[in-house]
């Protein structure tokens, strides 16, 4: 096994691992709350900004961990 496709391989899983952290902060952040037919917003902008940097580094990673796979074929 070429030490590429190691790398790859490992790529893809920290992309699965950050990408769950990144969704799980997103969905932490995001609450709203129905009050006598009032929609309140207590959603944490600056927590959300975060999990989206999470996710868009898992999807780098992931696509990195895929380059790496194919470039090892």
């Amino acid at each position: 096994m070429k030490s590429s496709k190691i790398v790859g391989i490992a790529l893809i899983v920290l992309s699965l691992a950050i990408g769950y952290i990144g969704l799980n902060k997103i969905a932490d952040n995001t609450k709203e709350i129905n009050f006598l037919g009032i929609k309140i917003d207590a959603s944490n902008e600056s927590g959300k900004q975060q999990g989206f940097i999470y996710t868009g580094v898992a999807v780098l990673l992931f696509a990195g961990g895929i380059y790496s796979m194919k470039k090892a074929e």
